[in-house]
């Protein structure tokens, strides 16, 4: 079970410098559309061969068309407009943020107490996600870095937003089996905004472009989504959790690897400070957290 773990850490961890190569060929709404669309094709075909397809019931509605329109679409969109503006490994880390994020909204929307070990982690983390930001050696006259980054921040902040929106909930039917409703759910708003905002996409489908948006589609939103998704039955929300900090660490040395990113001490020190705040705050609770299939 934790080759499995393995297994959707490095396809994630390894997605980050692909999804950059990719958009160098294909808009960032069209990216998130083709993503999600060959995604739903593919877990649809699945589910129909296990005959194991169900139409999920009205209690499950809402927090599909949840993750579907904000999990799914807003946050690709979001991550995949700031990867044109900021590098793969420092995306990674950014993104990954998420669990700190979950920890403020919760207390202000399901009342959740702010226990010190809480306000330590979040405290770290927020000191990381700062120090990643490399404030002091950006140029304010040059806003790219500082926009892309706050665009990062804002997908992290959705996906925690609907973290908790999952938190409480009890599904009728099995995650897995809402998968393909979340896909679908996110491929027709995408569609209809890359034609309005991009018009009928021109891509030059290139062997390597294709087998990036298999990856992608197949792999990171098939695959490892799954993976994780078994893995969390067996082993507790915490140690999954803990064991996907491996995937920012991937991200930025792959990213390094195939991109040639330097690896600064800023993003170094803010990536080992936003690990050490996350798992801060996962050490000593067991409630599941949602996971980003967008990696």
């Amino acid at each position: 079970m934790f080759s499995l773990l393995a297994t959707a850490v490095v396809i994630l961890g390894l997605n980050w410098p692909i999804m950059t190569i990719t958009l160098r060929s294909i808009t960032p709404i069209w990216m998130a559309a083709l993503r999600v669309g060959i995604a739903t094709v593919a877990v649809f075909a699945m589910q129909l061969a296990r005959r194991d397809l169900s139409i999920p019931p009205r209690r499950d509605v809402p927090l599909i068309v949840s993750m579907s329109i904000f999990r799914l679409a807003t946050v690709m969109t979001l991550v995949f407009f700031a990867l044109e503006l900021v590098p793969a490994g420092r995306a990674s880390v950014l993104v990954w943020t998420t669990s700190l994020w979950t920890v403020p909204i919760a207390a202000l929307f399901l009342r959740e107490r702010m226990t010190t070990r809480k306000w330590i982690g979040l405290t770290i983390g927020v000191c990381g996600v700062i120090v990643l930001s490399n404030v002091w050696e950006n140029d304010w006259r040059e806003p790219s870095v500082i926009v892309g980054t706050l665009l990062l921040l804002g997908a992290a902040v959705v996906s925690a937003s609907t973290a908790v929106h999952v938190r409480r909930h009890r599904w009728t039917i099995d995650p897995i089996q809402a998968l393909p409703w979340q896909l679908a759910g996110a491929t027709v708003p995408l569609v209809l905004l890359g034609l309005a905002v991009d018009g009928v996409p021109s891509i030059e489908w290139t062997p390597q472009l294709i087998a990036m948006m298999a990856y992608q589609a197949l792999l990171a939103s098939g695959l490892a989504f799954w993976a994780q998704i078994v893995v969390l039955r067996s082993f507790s929300a915490v140690s999954t959790n803990l064991t996907m900090a491996g995937v920012p660490v991937l991200g930025v040395t792959s990213s390094a690897l195939v991109l040639g990113e330097v690896i600064t001490p800023p993003l170094f020190i803010g990536m080992l400070m936003v690990i050490t705040g996350v798992a801060v705050n996962l050490i000593g609770t067991e409630r599941p957290r949602a996971f980003d299939p967008t990696g």
